[in-house]
């Protein structure tokens, strides 16, 4: 490994004692705006930079077929001489997976088939991290733990986390899981950065509570905080250009524009800014990447070694304060 590769530090996974990289390599990307190929390399790449963490969804690859990235990811395991013990591999379920009436929630039939259906497409025995894509109101949290803990019992899961859940999400489940003497949850990913912070109002707080890891995806809000203005000026922006960023430009151009001034005078690049201050934040375990080159990699592990001063770090704060009117917590 070269010098400028350097290794992501490592974390616990929430109360666990399993040790995750801070990034994690996620996949949404892949199987679409990233070729098969390139994908692969990427994943390799990652490894050998120390992110050991592969974050995943069974629905992703929708732009192929659902379910094609976990089939990357498996042939990518058994053909690149990569070690399974080596990887963390995290995976999603809850997401309709086709029209049939049953393929897809949080009911205890559906969680065990799409384990099952995972672990086919993955060619392997056991997901360390099986996460719950959201909240599914219509399934007890009685039924979602009989099934879980049946997984875990049965070697076929390790772990079990949560996304896109709020604090209240994160208290009922747990409550369920201790009264039932089952270990409950140990990871959240949650949308957060500068520019959506509602996690910082309870969801982080009830998170630290129960012991619970928060890894946080969209650090750069599509691209929004990567330097998107400077981008579209130069015609050169791809994420920032559609989606989440988009979405969010109007309401926020001041705010980005103050922003991007700041990252020119202390003479850093926004992504990296942006990626350290997410990486920065108490209550914060680590963050979902979702790079489609080398060059975006290893940006994001730069920000690792980014050290964002108090004073950059205050007016950062100022820039993108809490609360924001329209940005509530995920509903119940």
């Amino acid at each position: 490994m070269s010098e400028d590769r350097k290794r992501t530090p490592y974390t616990r996974l929430g109360r666990s004692a399993t040790l995750v990289s801070r990034l994690w390599l996620g996949t949404v990307n892949f199987s679409g705006r990233v070729e098969d190929a390139d994908a692969s390399r990427l994943m390799s790449e990652a490894l050998d930079r120390g992110i050991n963490c592969v974050d995943m969804a069974n629905i992703y690859g929708w732009r192929v077929h659902k379910g094609h990235t976990e089939e990357l990811v498996g042939r990518w395991l058994s053909k690149s001489g990569v070690r399974r013990e080596d990887v963390i591999l995290a995976t999603k379920v809850g997401e309709g997976m086709s029209d049939r009436v049953n393929d897809g929630g949080l009911s205890a039939r559906h969680i065990v088939a799409a384990c099952e259906q995972s672990l086919r497409r993955l060619d392997v025995d056991h997901i360390d991290l099986y996460q719950m894509h959201r909240l599914d109101r219509a399934a007890p949290w009685d039924e979602i733990w009989q099934a879980m803990d049946r997984l875990v019992t049965s070697g076929k899961v390790c772990y079990i986390g949560s996304s896109n859940f709020a604090g209240w999400n994160i208290a009922a489940a747990q409550e369920t899981a201790m009264r039932r003497n089952s270990m409950g949850l140990v990871s959240e990913q949650s949308i957060y950065n500068l520019a959506v912070r509602t996690a910082d109002a309870e969801l982080i707080p009830a998170a630290q509570a129960y012991g619970v890891g928060v890894f946080a995806w969209s650090p750069l809000h599509g691209g929004l905080l990567s330097g998107a203005l400077r981008k579209l000026a130069q015609g050169t922006a791809v994420k920032s250009a559609q989606g989440r960023a988009q979405e969010l430009l109007p309401e926020l151009r001041s705010n980005i524009e103050a922003y991007e001034r700041f990252c020119d005078r202390i003479g850093e690049n926004p992504a990296e800014v942006g990626l350290s201050w997410v990486l920065s934040r108490p209550g914060i375990s680590g963050a979902v990447i979702g790079p489609r080159t080398i060059e975006q990699l290893d940006s994001a592990l730069r920000a690792l070694d980014l050290d964002l001063g108090e004073a950059e770090l205050t007016e950062l704060d100022a820039l993108f304060p809490l609360p924001r009117p329209g940005h509530a917590a995920p509903p119940q």
